[in-house]
């Protein structure tokens, strides 16, 4: 699959909110979005209005960029939503959280989600005790998300183990920080997503 390789700083410039997709850099202040608070180009003196079609696609585009997926994958996770019982929107958001690479973010073994999906690409974490190396694998209820013998080996291993003593995972993950390792135990609810 293909992925979006440009300036990420960019995305939250043009969509006028901080989507945080470079990890801690954008709590401090050297964050882009802080330096420069408008719209990436030529800037231009009149103020446009955004009609309704506008800012809903406006909210779109913030939920792709912030999960880091092309047009094509999103696509097809709205035609999944849209063919479960429920809520669409509420099962749209309930796939891209359930993505491994997400998931690995939301256990705090990644700063970012672009952290994570490399830290999945590299063949670092596994799956039920398998190697997993695809990021948008959709864990069901009782995975088991650990750290391959290769991927405990490596130098950001020691890293992810000092950051994630201060973290607390999302309701409906655990994680046991001594094994680093995690479980999913229900679907996240979308007032837990934020």
């Amino acid at each position: 699959m293909a992925r979006y390789r440009g300036a990420v700083c960019r995305i939250c410039r043009r969509l006028g909110e901080k989507l945080y997709l470079k990890g801690e850099k954008c709590y401090t202040p050297r964050c882009p979005f802080e330096r420069r608070p408008f719209a990436p180009g030529q800037r231009s003196m009149r103020r446009r209005k955004v009609s309704d079609r506008g800012l809903q696609l406006r909210e779109k585009q913030k939920g792709r960029a912030s999960y880091g997926i092309l047009e094509r994958q999103f696509r097809r996770y709205y035609e999944e939503a849209a063919r479960r019982t429920g809520i669409t929107g509420d099962n749209l958001l309930r796939i891209l959280e359930l993505r491994l690479d997400n998931v690995v973010y939301r256990l705090g073994f990644a700063d970012s989600r672009a952290q994570a999906r490399q830290l999945v690409r590299h063949g670092h974490i596994s799956l039920n005790g398998r190697k997993a190396d695809i990021p948008s694998h959709v864990v069901k209820l009782n995975d088991v998300i650990a750290w391959t013998v290769r991927g405990a080996k490596s130098e950001f291993y020691a890293v992810a183990q000092e950051q994630i003593k201060g973290r607390t995972p999302p309701s409906w993950l655990t994680l046991e920080a001594e094994k680093m390792m995690g479980r999913v135990l229900a679907a996240p609810v979308p007032e837990e997503i934020g």
